[in-house]
């Protein structure tokens, strides 16, 4: 049997809870060896983001101690703004051997006509789409994951609102966030 390699990107600005439910859910529904957790380095979309370091460091924090995840810099080795495209054919590239899995929110499927080749994605690793809270459509799968807002978050930690921020993002998460300042 060929070995899957989940491919999950995102800006995790910063990471949450959700994004660790995704990987045990994965973990527990695909026969999937390896997990690349893929930090966006620079936002195709110039969203704001915290500095790329923190956010690997924060992935690191929040989802490196699960077996079978690897936080990947690839989009820094790649450098310039990142394109899920150019990722997945560079990591194709990188391992030939394994089966590729793209792995979404559903609410991204609503955006996916925004993303550069988005065709060309689907065929490099098909998409596994995880189901949220709150986003429907015809043929969108059942919810799995809770709805949990990064732009709340962040906008919590600014506050100083911190009080039950620890249900939607993980401890040690907040700590560092705190700590470096982000956010504020």
């Amino acid at each position: 049997m060929t070995p899957i390699v989940g491919v999950f990107g995102g800006s995790f600005n910063p990471p949450h809870v959700s994004h660790v439910l995704a990987l045990a859910i994965l973990h527990t529904r695909f026969p999937i060896e390896r997990i690349l957790v893929v930090p966006a380095f620079q936002h195709p979309f110039a969203k704001s983001l915290a500095p790329y370091e923190d956010r690997v460091k924060m992935c690191e924090l929040a989802m490196g101690w699960i077996p079978g995840v690897e936080i990947s810099r690839v989009e820094e080795e790649l450098g310039g703004e990142s394109r899920t495209l150019r990722t997945l054919e560079h990591l194709r590239s990188q391992h030939p051997s394994s089966a590729l899995r793209f792995v979404m929110g559903a609410d991204l499927v609503l955006e996916s006509s925004k993303w550069y080749g988005f065709d060309r994605i689907a065929a490099i690793a098909p998409p596994i789409v995880l189901g949220r809270v709150g986003i429907s459509y015809p043929g969108a799968p059942a919810p799995v994951l809770p709805a949990i807002s990064s732009t709340e978050v962040r906008t919590r930690l600014a506050a100083g609102d911190i009080d039950g921020l620890e249900e939607l993002v993980p401890a040690n998460v907040i700590a560092y966030a705190r700590e470096k300042n982000l956010y504020v």
